[in-house]
């Protein structure tokens, strides 16, 4: 048995490397970090947070899903059991079709379909894709996705395609009508029109194979179950806009696996205490974006600085 000096002696070593890393480490991240361990400890599953500052910081870049956050998740994965599984935390306003197409297919190497989403609040159009491929998708009454049309260029394709639809018809039916959408249609650049029909076609046919092979696979009618879907959620012409949200009810009806977060009490206390603890930290520092793990891995992005400042 420890002597009451060896006892005295560890908790005072233990005080001052406690002290030591308080001192390298923000409040902020402290208290994110020993949350996301709780939550973990909970689950008995690895746990990603992939979160964004796009609604603390408007207009910024870097916010959205891009081809280097590929180097954040193999850090964050790295010395993790991937046995036990990944709870994937997200709050992300999407990003590039093709960087969320390689991120996925990596999270499936590392993990298989054992990946759970876990969507505290939002989790737009890339995001929503990236929720797809998983085997579920926990959302709270507070929770939503969105559509995954396409944008290019910063228009919406299905939009840029009916637009184009409507000029033919309307010169068609009368070719005075020419004039007025020469302006209009002589914006587009020549390979645009067939960019957006790509656009549209790969983010349908991305998302249908992951369902398929992910939150369906193995069920009777996977195929089917995914092209519904795809439909719900690829329908600009239902949906209207690109920024639709899509509540946890509305994702059930369109035949999504979504786990209501209320059901579990303790579960729901951590899920929004991390994702607080997240609001915190992207509103009170200059973070755009931040990749973390439960062993306490980061990879974050700040803002610019403002030379003027």
């Amino acid at each position: 048995m420890p002597s009451w000096n060896q006892v005295l002696a560890e908790i005072q070593q233990k005080h001052a490397d406690l002290n030591k890393y308080n001192q390298n480490h923000s409040p902020l991240d402290v208290v994110r970090k020993g949350y996301i361990n709780q939550l973990t400890e909970r689950t008995g599953r690895n746990t990603i947070c992939y979160y964004s500052s796009w609604l603390q910081k408007p207009g910024l870049a870097k916010t959205s899903i891009t081809d280097d956050d590929k180097n954040a998740f193999m850090a964050a994965v790295h010395n993790m059991d991937r046995g036990k599984g990944l709870d994937l935390v997200l709050h992300t306003p999407g990003g590039d079709i093709a960087a969320t197409e390689s991120l996925v297919y990596y999270l499936r190497q590392m993990f298989g379909n054992n990946i759970r989403a876990i969507i505290p609040q939002i989790a737009m159009s890339a995001g929503t894709m990236i929720a797809c491929a998983c085997s579920s998708i926990v959302m709270g009454k507070q929770s939503n996705i969105g559509p995954i049309d396409p944008q290019v260029g910063g228009l919406p394709a299905h939009g840029v395609i009916a637009e184009f639809d409507r000029a033919k018809d309307e010169i068609r039916r009368d070719p005075v009508c020419a004039a007025t959408w020469q302006p209009i249609i002589g914006k587009y650049h020549p390979t645009f029109l067939q960019s957006c029909e790509q656009a549209i076609e790969l983010s349908k046919s991305l998302v249908e194979q992951w369902l398929t092979t992910g939150m369906f696979d193995g069920e009777d009618a996977a195929d089917e179950k995914a092209q519904t879907v795809v439909s719900g959620l690829n329908n600009f012409v239902e949906t209207k806009t690109h920024s639709r949200h899509i509540h946890m009810d509305k994702a059930r009806e369109l035949g999504l696996k979504v786990v209501s977060l209320e059901d579990d009490d303790e579960l729901q206390d951590l899920v929004l205490t991390v994702h607080h603890a997240y609001q915190h930290t992207l509103a009170n520092s200059p973070v755009l974006k931040i990749v973390e793990n439960n062993l306490g891995q980061a990879m974050i992005i700040n803002a610019p600085q403002n030379p003027s400042s």
